[in-house]
């Protein structure tokens, strides 16, 4: 069963994330904190995210009111790449961070809207090159 979750995680996150991110993740990895990618890639993208009750559109939207709650700025960058790899429009990913400013407050909302920025920037640069 692991093994499937790997393999469909795997499949699945690199559709999102981009097969280079997922593939310097892995080759970074240690002894230390290989056990961390077999966690996210068979739970995370294995289980959850392979689902069929939500588009991965709508998980990408999820998931950056989530990560801008909890001040992730990383794992939140990565997911705004991840959304627009899935669809999002800029306008959805404005709303959806639009709500997270009046529900978690407004410096939350306002570096979200600067990662977004940002990441929005870098995933546009990634396309033209």
């Amino acid at each position: 069963m692991l093994k499937e979750l790997w393999d469909k995680g795997l499949a699945v996150r690199k559709e999102v994330l981009g097969a280079e991110y997922v593939e310097r993740n892995l080759k970074a990895a240690d002894d230390f904190n290989m056990p961390m990618q077999e966690l996210v890639t068979q739970s995370c993208w294995g289980w959850l995210w392979a689902r069929p009750q939500l588009p991965r559109k709508m998980r990408s939207l999820v998931n950056l009111g989530l990560l801008s709650a909890l001040n992730r700025p990383h794992e939140f960058k990565t997911h705004v790449k991840g959304a627009l790899t899935n669809g999002c429009t800029r306008e959805e990913i404005r709303e959806v961070l639009l709500q997270v400013a009046v529900y978690c407050g407004m410096p939350a909302g306002v570096e979200a809207f600067r990662l977004a920025r940002e990441a929005i920037a870098e995933h546009e640069g990634a396309k033209r090159a």
